[in-house]
């Protein structure tokens, strides 16, 4: 089974199959720089969640309690388990984020959800 690993989206590729974990394409970021194997829409927070956060470290643990919910049985339910199954196929799963603050994001909420799973399989 393949690792999980954050790097945000701006950062020069280092290898692994790159994932964009985001919602909306990040600001400024061309295609060809992302070097994307990949874009998980599905897996990222609904619209309404990720407003509601608004990018706020002091909501960052009420955001990740409804996170983790869409997770675990919401609209990224799918999308985390289809993450899941490429780490079995890819032994280095780069999870890319456009988020500037690397604490309070849901990158970091999907990598422990991610984690933890692939230690209860």
């Amino acid at each position: 089974m393949g690792t999980f690993r954050l790097l945000r989206a701006y950062e020069p590729a280092d290898g692994g199959y790159r994932i964009l974990v985001d919602r909306l394409w990040p600001r400024g970021l061309g295609k060809e720089r992302a070097a994307l194997d990949d874009w998980a829409k599905d897996v990222a927070p609904s619209t309404e969640l990720r407003v509601a956060f608004s990018h706020k470290a002091e909501r960052f643990t009420e955001f990740t309690d409804h996170y983790r919910h869409e997770l675990e049985a919401g609209s990224a339910a799918a999308g985390a388990q289809r993450l899941l199954g490429i780490a079995r196929e890819h032994q280095d799963v780069v999870l890319l984020y456009a988020a500037r603050d690397t604490v309070h994001n849901h990158a970091v909420v999907l990598l422990d959800f991610l984690r933890e799973a692939q230690q209860g399989t």
